[in-house]
């Protein structure tokens, strides 16, 4: 039987991660930054630019929304540590889409890089 590990290795091994030094550049050059954590994840910071897409939803969003549908987008991913990116990106593979990339180590090596986060803006109900 096989684990959630095996799964994320076997993912990682097929997809393109990139490094977090090198992220801030394919981040530019990106179409869409999607950030495949869970809500109370992102909502705690996140990287600037980045839509939030969590891991079981990604397929239907993805499928539902015509500006995610062309399979020549240049997409990067993250989540908390790379495995549930690793993940989405093989999935997206699987669905067509040709330029697929996630950050190694996510959103806690981002971090620990010293990179800037970004904190959802909460409407003022003054």
């Amino acid at each position: 039987m096989k684990t959630a590990h095996d799964l994320v290795a076997a993912a990682k091994a097929r997809v393109t991660e990139i490094q977090v030094a090198d992220a801030e550049a394919a981040i530019r050059a990106a179409d869409v930054l999607v950030d495949v954590r869970e809500a109370d994840e992102f909502a705690a910071g996140h990287l600037a630019g980045a839509v939030h897409i969590s891991r079981g939803m990604l397929e239907f969003k993805f499928s539902a929304n015509p500006a995610l549908q062309p399979r020549d987008l240049n997409i990067v991913l993250y989540c908390k540590t790379s495995g549930r990116a690793a993940l989405a990106a093989a999935v997206l593979q699987d669905m067509g889409y040709l330029n697929v990339k996630s950050i190694s180590g996510g959103f806690d090596a981002w971090v620990a890089a010293g990179h800037p986060v970004a904190m959802p803006v909460v409407p003022s109900f003054d």
